[in-house]
């Protein structure tokens, strides 16, 4: 009961207020004819036992004001056991404290004259609950009175109670913490409150209590077997809707439970957002069991964190060494091993092309785009007609011209995705190529072959360390490249002092300088290096503005972000000092940084800002100088994009963004135009929603051909891995739209490639584990793409396509795939089905809706979650998703 239903319940409420249902309606409604008539009293009519209670109540209140004090222990205990056992409807207030209410003020002014300490606190025990009914906000009487009385069991006197005083313990808090008075007696009665809340199925109240009075570490020593589960669920629901440091803390405090009960592979998902080395290693040691160690294996190795174990077995799972062969596992039961073809995606026969032979049109940028198409929808097979084909000779790589040759040969590698060994042998022959690119394309694809696949013997440095050096610049660029590729995420101090020196020669030319600081941040993502920071920052002041203003320059920005990818505050330093770089980088990387260290956290106060800089006018610069007009308004650009990837980590501010995109469109300048698509794919990146690809596929007409291009690119990515049939329709109509148009009609077939990634198997969405973790690797490789397709006319539509195969870090299988304990594929059967947010709901509520039964392994699309069809066999990890181990239940019934 709220204080607000009190107030309805007052004596001399009018008859209006009194809620519909309530059994004192009726006598309200007589009160109020009762007014009307001059003569009539205004006492409600009571029933005979009503009367008989109040004139108790009103003789137990008389005796405490007696003089005869022996009486007054008597009466408080009539009194108390009065307000206890009352009954009445959950819509009124119960008859005791509605008859005490008059007397209220008597008896406060009674405890005031009372020596007696005992029955003082008796005494204020009773006033704590009546004072429910006067709502006096600012002097919370309820609490006032409570921490003056006896120190019984708070919850015999209701649960509405203990709800009244939790709030106004939260409110005294927020009084007294900014005053710096002491709350040590608040802390204590909420200690009391919690038990009570846990007890009584409130886990939500216990966890906002504690969260109230900044005290939510203290919570674990009172959660048991029988409430972790639904107390955690809560905890971790609330973490993205929470301000800085508490969000932080409500992780914790989640992951020192579910490590108390003994639930690691929940506490290693907790770890791993916490971006804690040791508590990762705290979960390890926590158990010798090594079943459990090696699905806590396949847990990291899906986030790619490298740590060292002694055990071969989970080195091997951690090292995601089997990750092709489950893969094509999966390929086999889907029955889609067999390659398939450009022409099979694009299905030329059902596009109308104006009049106009496509084929004709720029022949060798189509070439390429079938390249790229080719690599997407055979991705992780190992097979396929045009880059491999039997007869060497007629490799398609020979059909592209100069640097396409380098992005087709590299498309190899997303063909054998993960498999190392089969790869190096396929890329051996072309190291030795006379064509220039077709060498510094196999350089790229070994490092692309061994993205999230960990080898002891680390194939790819030792290929592509000979290439460090070398006078050629594509055989530099690429090995440059494939190393950031290959080690995403590794963060290998080797790799450090090779880079490094790339990084400091002032001799070197912008592109190769700023993909080293690329590589580097690819490395070491989400670590805070300082010395790659000082570094990178050092070459930034050194570079003349000439320098500075190269294209290339963003990605030695982009650089310096990645290193902060997730760190929120910790970044503040770094932007601080941007600060003094007077040329325009220096603001574009700032806003870089930003965006990264607060990627997937759903911070509105930062989305805010961003906002801000998207409604400001950008200098124009002069009129002859196009290029620093586009390095001027860089950093409004990455704003939006910055928008996109801090509301991704929260449901609610991703529907809130996308509509504050269309705005965005509406009244934005060229460079936020152009990156509101590429947004909006990000944000929704393979999980195609109609909402959302209708509306990049009206601005894939738009009059600005660049936004139209990035929107195409947007359709692709949006789409990504899900053979949807909508949008494979749209993009079907924009090739016949853009027949004519060869930069267009290049983005299409790349999009169309996307939608049938791995013939779709795949995904690109950087959140994994029932959405609750975001692979930092994968949002890198994400955002590299998407800031050079900000200005695409300069890289990806010109000669730097092979920019693209940055995507393969956020490549990965969107399957469920069971093991034994032997690590051996088993069938069972799983219930596949829309994911229900069960948080804070009664009893065992369902996970799952509309499910339909498949036998493992299993596709699961965004938003779906799986579960056991029946209790034979009991899984090790907490969420079904991905590599799975499977044990036998013992107790299950036959």
């Amino acid at each position: 009961m709220t204080k607000k239903d009190i107030e309805t319940e007052k004596p001399e409420a009018a008859a209006g207020s009194t809620e519909a249902g309530s059994p004192n309606a009726g006598e309200s409604a007589d009160k109020a004819k009762g007014k009307a008539k001059d003569d009539k009293p205004t006492e409600e009519e009571l029933s005979e036992e009503d009367q008989q209670l109040k004139g108790e109540l009103e003789m137990l209140v008389e005796r405490l004001k007696e003089d005869n004090t022996e009486l007054y222990a008597a009466a408080l205990t009539a009194l108390k056991n009065f307000i206890r056992t009352s009954t009445s409807s959950m819509t009124a207030v119960p008859k005791p404290l509605k008859f005490l209410r008059p007397h209220y003020t008597d008896l406060t002014a009674l405890y005031d004259t009372w020596t007696d300490a005992e029955l003082k606190r008796a005494l204020a025990d009773v006033l704590s609950v009546l004072g429910m009914t006067y709502a006096d906000t600012e002097k919370r009487e309820s609490l006032h009175y409570r921490l003056l009385a006896v120190s019984d069991e708070i919850g015999n006197w209701g649960h509405e109670y203990v709800r009244h005083l939790a709030l106004e313990i939260g409110e005294e808090y927020q009084v007294r913490a900014p005053k710096e008075e002491s709350t040590e007696d608040l802390m204590a009665l909420a200690l009391q409150i919690v038990p009570f809340f846990l007890k009584h199925n409130a886990e939500a109240d216990a966890v906002d209590l504690l969260l109230e009075i900044e005290a939510i570490e203290k919570l674990p020593p009172f959660v048991d077997a029988d409430t972790y589960a639904r107390v955690c669920l809560y905890m971790v629901s609330c973490v993205n809707l929470l301000p800085p440091p508490d969000d932080k803390e409500f992780l914790r405090t989640a992951y020192s439970i579910y490590l108390s009960q003994g639930k690691l592979t929940q506490a290693m998902a907790l770890a791993v957002r916490l971006d804690d080395h040791e508590s990762v290693q705290a979960v390890f040691d926590a158990t010798d069991d090594k079943l459990i160690h090696k699905q806590l294996a396949f847990i990291l190795a899906r986030q790619q964190i490298w740590i060292e174990v002694e055990d071969d077995e989970i080195q091997e799972c951690l090292s995601n060494t089997r990750l092709s062969e489950n893969f094509l596992l999966l390929g086999k039961e889907l029955n889609i091993l067999d390659p398939k073809v450009p022409e099979d995606i694009y299905k030329s026969h059902l596009e109308h092309s104006r009049g106009i032979d496509s084929g004709l049109i720029d022949s060798a940028k189509q070439n390429l785009a079938s390249s790229f198409v080719n690599a997407f929808i055979n991705a992780g097979f190992g097979k396929d007609k045009l880059l491999m084909p039997e007869d060497e000779s007629n490799s398609f790589i020979y059909k592209n011209k100069d640097s396409g040759m380098m992005s087709a040969t590299a498309g190899i590698a997303t063909i054998l995705q993960w498999d190392v060994e089969n790869g190096l042998q396929q890329f051996d022959k072309y190291l030795y190529s006379s064509e220039e690119h077709v060498k510094a394309g196999a350089l790229l694809g070994i490092g692309m072959i061994n993205t999230s696949v960990h080898n002891d013997s680390d194939p790819a440095l030792a290929l592509l360390c000979e290439y460090m050096d070398d006078p050629s610049v594509p055989l530099r660029l690429s090995a440059i490249m494939g190393l950031g590729l290959a080690y995403a995420g590794s963060k290998r101090n080797d790799l450090y002092d090779m880079l490094y020196l790339i990084l400091v020669d002032s001799s070197l030319s912008m592109q190769l300088v700023s993909m080293a600081a690329l590589s580097l941040g690819l490395i070491f993502v989400g670590t805070c290096h300082g010395e790659i920071t000082e570094t990178i920052l050092q070459t930034m002041m050194e570079r003349d503005d000439a320098q500075l203003s190269d294209k290339w320059g963003r990605f030695m920005a982009l650089g310096l972000g990645l290193l902060y990818m997730g760190k929120q505050d910790d970044a503040d330093a770094t932007i601080e000092t941007l600060k003094a770089i007077e040329h325009p980088i220096g603001r574009n990387t700032s806003v870089l940084v930003d965006i990264c260290s607060f990627a997937g956290t759903g911070n509105v106060l930062k989305i805010q800002n961003l906002l801000h800089l998207c409604s400001e006018k950008p200098d124009q610069g002069d009129d002859d100088d196009s290029s620093a007009q586009k390095t001027d308004d860089l950093y409004q650009g990455y704003a939006v994009l910055g928008v996109a990837m801090i509301a991704m980590g929260e449901d609610i501010g991703q529907e809130m963004v996308l509509r504050q995109f269309g705005h965005l469109m509406h009244y934005g300048e060229g460079a936020i135009r152009r990156a509101v698509p590429l947004a909006m794919g990000l944000i929704s990146a393979s999980n195609p929603q109609i909402k959302v690809f209708d509306t990049l596929s009206r601005y894939s007409h738009d009059n600005d051909i660049e936004v139209a291009i990035n929107a195409i690119f947007a359709m692709g990515l949006v789409g990504a891995g899900t053979n949807n049939a909508r949008l494979a329709q749209l993009l079907r109509q924009l090739a016949s739209y853009y027949s004519k148009d060869p930069n267009s009609l290049f983005m299409v077939r790349i999009a169309q490639g996307l939608l049938h990634l791995g013939k779709g198997t795949m995904s690109l969405s950087p959140f994994h584990t029932e959405r609750q973790i975001m692979s930092n690797v994968a949002m890198a490789g994400l955002l590299t793409v998407l800031v050079s397709l900000i200005d695409a006319s300069s890289f990806v539509l010109d000669s730097s396509h092979y920019l693209l195969h940055f995507l393969t870090p956020a490549l990965h299988p969107r399957f469920l795939i069971t093991l034994d304990p032997d690590l051996k594929p088993i069938h069972v059967n799983v219930r596949v089905g829309q994911a229900v947010d069960v948080v804070g709901q009664a009893g065992r509520p369902k996970t799952i809706t509309g499910w339909v039964t498949h036998s493992t392994p299993v596709l699961l699309g965004h938003g779906e979650r799986a579960e056991l069809e029946d209790d034979e066999y009991v899984a090790i990890a907490s969420t079904l998703e991905g590599i799975v181990i499977l044990k036998k239940n013992e107790t299950a019934e036959e």
